[in-house]
């Protein structure tokens, strides 16, 4: 019965890991360029607390990581002109603190010396790598759907949209910014379209993710009485043998 305990405690682990999961989806419901998320588990065979006529292996739950799911989130119009959106796979490039990040969050802006950047500051980078940096005297900036940025009838600069063969090198770093955790570099995107005036919205679907929270606290609360039941159990049998003994 210990083993059924024990069990029974790694799947709860994992629940509560999962409601995390679906509670972060829901909160980010309308962050633009947000990627909805999932818990992945496999089976953890271990040796059992006794072996008494018990199961070799016991399987356990644990967490196996978090899937993300890539696909296109609708797009908007907010016609603000630095924001921009992208149709289709691809990335931003943008250059953090920790080094290059990589983002769907077009939700762009100048600092006060003119640089392209992120929410967060982060600039904003070219197809060579370099910063983009925009006069506000040369009038209204314009981004074609190939990324190129003109002011003025000149061309300024070109935003960088790349893809990877590989998703699953991508790694979350916050500021709704990713990671390439890999040797391979990226390439660029050239069927991706920007949008300029456009952001692209969260792929969460917020009814999907209750029914999933509905699910995972039902399952929960089903795991804790059957723990109960088995706790229950075994303190019955140790009394009833304390008797007949």
């Amino acid at each position: 019965m210990e083993n059924a305990l024990y069990v029974g405690l790694s799947r709860q682990i994992v629940l509560r890991r999962e409601m995390d999961i679906i509670a972060n989806n829901i909160a980010n419901a309308d962050t633009a360029g947000f990627k909805v998320e999932s818990l992945m588990t496999r089976a953890d065979p271990q040796a059992p607390a006794f072996t008494l006529g018990g199961p070799k292996p016991v399987k356990f739950v644990v967490a196996d990581g978090v899937a993300r799911d890539f696909a296109q989130g609708a797009l908007r119009k907010t016609d603000g002109p630095f924001d921009m959106a992208i149709e289709g796979q691809g990335f931003f490039r943008v250059q953090s603190a920790e080094g290059e990040r990589f983002t769907r969050d077009g939700r762009f802006r100048t600092d006060e010396i003119g640089r392209l950047t992120t929410q967060g500051g982060s600039p904003v980078l070219d197809e060579g790598g370099g910063e983009i940096t925009v006069d506000p005297e040369l009038g209204p900036v314009t981004i074609a759907q190939d990324g190129t940025i003109s002011q003025g009838g000149e061309r300024i600069g070109k935003v960088a949209v790349v893809a990877f063969d590989d998703l699953a090198v991508l790694e979350k770093r916050g500021d709704n910014l990713y990671q390439n955790t890999s040797n391979a570099l990226p390439q660029p995107a050239l069927e991706a379209k920007v949008r300029q005036g456009m952001l692209e919205g969260s792929n969460v679907q917020p009814i999907a993710e209750i029914t999933r929270m509905i699910e995972v606290q039902r399952a929960y609360e089903s795991m804790a009485r059957m723990m109960d039941s088995n706790a229950d159990l075994s303190r019955r049998t140790v009394e009833r043998m304390g008797r007949v003994s």
